[in-house]
This record gives structure tokens, sequence and C-alpha cells, in this order.
């Protein structure tokens, strides 16, 4: 899944670092190091870049974390001041996560996802407002227990042959940020590159285990 094959949010409300490619796509700037992650409909994380790990906590060194990002980031104690802008960033996730169940009525893990989220009053909270909104790409302000605060921009791009998935890259919104991030890949292990996601965005991937939630 290279660059060339897949396609970008056409949303012309949302911010973002990118560079127009020759036939004026916005592609994110500043491929490698970058986190990225390769999610399905439903949200479940299938593939990701070390750097992503390492962005969102090294949440896959934690045994039982999930590997469904709605589920980690609104059922998992640590998240809950990771992001400086909580409120908006999680209506904006839920508003699009009623928008793929809206477009997947009949779909087991989509029902199953709502049903477990559910736990979560901020989540009944949100799903209740009924906002629906697909959200190809933003900022997010973070506090990083590691590098301190930072804010990444979000790109999500969608594989022309396989438009359930979504490949999600997250360049750095400017110089501190981008340091911040460089700081951070640093420290990680060198390992060589692997798989498609690793071809598209410029490092190797971690791949989730079949028994991994």
């Amino acid at each position: 899944m290279r660059a060339d094959g897949v396609r970008g949010s056409d949303d012309p409300t949302a911010t973002g670092s990118t560079n127009k490619t020759a036939g004026g796509r916005s592609l994110p700037g500043g491929w490698s190091p970058l986190p990225a992650m390769l999610l399905d409909h439903a949200f479940d994380m299938l593939a990701w870049k070390p750097e992503m790990s390492r962005l969102l906590l090294d949440f896959d060194t934690v045994p039982d974390a999930p590997r469904n990002v709605m589920a980690l980031c609104l059922l998992t104690p640590r998240f809950r001041d990771f992001y400086l802008d909580r409120e908006r960033i999680m209506r904006i996730a839920v508003a699009d996560l009623r928008a793929a169940w809206a477009a997947h009525p009949a779909d087991a893990a989509l029902a199953g996802l709502v049903r477990d989220l559910s736990r979560s009053p901020e989540f009944t909270r949100l799903w209740d407002l009924r906002d629906v909104r697909v959200n190809g790409r933003g900022r997010k302000p973070l506090r990083h227990p590691g590098v301190g605060q930072l804010a990444v921009d979000y790109e999500v791009l969608n594989p022309l042959q396989k438009p359930g998935l979504r490949l999600v890259v997250y360049p750095a919104a400017d110089a501190a940020s981008q340091s911040a991030l460089d700081e951070s890949a640093r420290s990680l292990p060198a390992v060589p590159a692997d798989g498609d996601l690793g071809e598209t965005a410029g490092g190797a991937v971690q791949q989730r285990g079949r028994g991994a939630a």
C-alpha cells in the first residue's frame, strides 16, 4: 500500500501540515520517522509503526491493553490526561464511530464495540449527542509523560482497493513537537522495515496477534 494507492480526506475545514503532490492531493510532510497505524472499519488496530506505539504510551507493551483505538482512549485510565483538549477530541472520535456504526448497522464488531464502550459514562454522554461526522484530518495537542507537551496533526488515508481500512499518520504540528517526536524515536530499537504499512510510512510495523483485542 504505497502513497499513490491511498486517498486522503477532502475535509476543507481541518488543519494540518501537508505537502501537495503533483496531482493536487494533500499528503502529510515528513514521512519518516512518522507515527502511523492501520485501522479497520471497527477501529481495530491491525498494524502500527513503533513510533505509533511510543506516541500512544507504549500500549503494545501492556498485555491487557486493548488493540482498538476507541477502547484504548475511552476505557484505559492512563489515557485520561493524555489529550489536552480531551472533550473536543473525544466528541469528534465518538461522532466518527457513530458514522461508521450508521454505515454498517448489522456489523457485529461495531455493535460489540459500542456495547463495551457503554461502560464509560463519558462515552455514553457523547454517544447520546448523536453527532455524526467523518473526520479525515485535524490536530491533537497531547501531554506525553516521556517528552512533555506536543501537538500532532493527523491525516486519514483510505486504500483505494480496500476502502474499509484507514491508514492514519501523525506528523508533528510544529518544530517543537517534531523535536519531541525525534527524541522519542531515538530510544526505539532498530528494526528492519517490514510490510506494506512500513513501505508507505517509512519504517517497521508491528502487527496485532490473532488473540489481541
